[in-house]
């Protein structure tokens, strides 16, 4: 006698596809990168607070480097040991900017901090450089409605960027790289290399 068949098997049910959760405040957008809003009443209050915590830092030049330091980790986002910053400094935030151990920043040094900024261990920082991780629309209508954006910036370890240079957004300096003085850097560096003017590029063999 033959079997009788087996009923056909019933075809399993597609797997459900999971919503990536919507990125709902102007906190949330700026810091994936997204275009926001930085009038957001919860973004001023953020400035507000660095504002004030600025007050202090800058005012502090006095205070022995264990009374700075203290005061400089209230302030970023995560300070290693025996890193220094020479006041005055400036920056957007302050909660987004990560220094490794024994990072050592000159005077007058500005971070707009939209989104992280990362500088590594043992990195020389000189006087006056500007760390701009804060970006705007191309479109001229886009930045009439007050929107920006941010890409990160990444500085490696044993890093030296010279006094006055610009590290403008998205850019990352690699490990034991030099930044001359003045510097223009609209594009990251590799390991290693040496980069001079603007927009840097590495200097011309003779």
């Amino acid at each position: 006698m033959k079997r009788p068949a087996a009923p056909p098997a019933k075809p399993k049910p597609a797997p459900r596809r999971r919503r990536a959760p919507a990125l709902r405040t102007e906190r949330e957008k700026m810091l994936a990168g997204l275009p926001y809003l930085p009038s957001d009443p919860e973004l001023q209050a953020m400035a507000a607070t660095a504002e004030r915590w600025m007050a202090r830092y800058n005012a502090g030049l006095p205070a022995s480097p264990a009374e700075r330091l203290a005061l400089l980790r209230q302030g970023l986002g995560a300070v290693g040991d025996h890193s220094v910053v020479r006041p005055p400094f400036h920056c957007d935030y302050g909660v987004n900017i990560t220094l490794g151990t024994g990072v050592f920043i000159n005077f007058n040094c500005i971070i707009l901090d939209v989104v992280a900024i990362s500088i590594g261990d043992g990195t020389r920082i000189g006087p006056g450089v500007q760390l701009l991780a804060a970006d705007h629309p191309r479109d001229a209508a886009a930045r009439r409605a007050g929107g920006e954006f941010g890409r990160p910036i990444t500085i490696g370890p044993h890093v030296w960027v010279g006094g006055g240079a610009l590290i403008l957004p998205g850019v990352t300096i690699g490990e034991d790289a030099v930044v001359g003085a003045g510097a223009v850097v609209t594009r990251s560096v590799p390991a290693g290399a040496t980069v001079l003017g603007n927009p840097a590029r590495p200097p011309r063999k003779s």
